[in-house]
């Protein structure tokens, strides 16, 4: 999966669940690791005008070899209006990608998001230069 350079180090991605074995076809982690992004990317905070995955509010995604993806993140700000929302929009957003068999979504406060998680697509479209 491509990341962008905002993400954390903690993020655990598709590319690097390739290299232990998978149950999985070869391929398929990376498919539907690009797929989840995508998906992820259709997801706004209603509030800014940019995805939550270029926000990086998104700190890790797991895909297992039973196909059940486990996503850690994180708001903005612990006091977020849609805080008790957007794990199910993650959910749904995630859900609608074929293959996947389900989706855990983990909010997660620790470490806690700064501006400098954002990648440089985040910070255009804020216009934060």
């Amino acid at each position: 999966m491509t990341q962008s350079p905002a993400k954390p180090v903690e993020e655990e991605t598709p590319d690097a669940a390739t290299a232990s074995p998978s149950a999985l076809p070869e391929g398929e982690v990376e498919r539907l690791g690009d797929e989840i992004v995508a998906a992820l990317k259709t997801v706004y905070d209603p509030e800014i005008p940019a995805d939550i995955y270029e926000l990086g509010l998104i700190y890790r995604v797991d895909i297992g070899d039973d196909r059940h993806v486990t996503i850690d993140m994180t708001l903005t700000a612990p006091g977020c209006p849609v805080a008790g929302e957007m794990p199910g929009w993650v959910e749904n957003a995630v859900m609608a990608v074929g293959g996947v068999q389900g989706v855990t979504v983990n909010m997660v406060f620790d470490p806690p998001w700064d501006q400098s998680r954002m990648s440089d697509e985040a910070r255009v479209a804020l216009d934060m230069w």
